[in-house]
């Protein structure tokens, strides 16, 4: 199996994550390379209809808010990895399997990490997410299974 230096987890908050961010340590420890938590807040606020111009703050949530949600979350699960040095933690905003592949590449990592889970065709087996993520990568892919976590 080859060893990994530069790890990416996509993190989604899910029940699983847990067990995506155990087998990301099975891989990492003997190198004691770099770790990163990735979360992607997908996030598209509501548009009105054309002929209304009054805003809908009731359906308009802060991006910022949620943005900084998922880094609180971030934190905690950061502070559970036994990991030196400390895991780099990321939130980006957008759809998430273009976000994931593009961070990968920005940090010209070797192995992505994702939840695989779905119910469809390729996925079914891995989940749309991981699917997409898993043909954009520009590094190896493990796709962690996840449906009975």
């Amino acid at each position: 199996m080859p060893s990994y230096s530069n790890l990416l987890i996509a993190v989604d908050f899910s029940t699983a994550t847990s067990t995506i961010v155990n087998r990301a340590m099975e891989l990492i420890e003997p190198r004691r390379g770099q770790l990163t938590l990735v979360h992607v807040v997908d996030y598209l606020p509501p548009l009105g209809f054309p002929d209304d111009l009054s805003p809908m703050p009731a359906l308009i949530l802060d991006e910022d808010a949620l943005v900084q949600n998922a880094m609180g979350s971030l934190k905690r699960i950061a502070a559970e990895i036994k990991h030196d040095p400390a895991p780099r933690l990321e939130v980006r905003l957008g759809a998430p399997k273009g976000e994931i592949t593009h961070l990968a590449e920005e940090l010209k990592c070797d192995l992505l990490i994702i939840g695989a889970h779905g119910h469809r065709g390729l996925e079914r087996l891995l989940g749309s997410t991981a699917a997409a993520v898993l043909q954009r990568a520009p590094c190896d892919v493990l796709a962690v299974h996840t449906a009975s976590a």
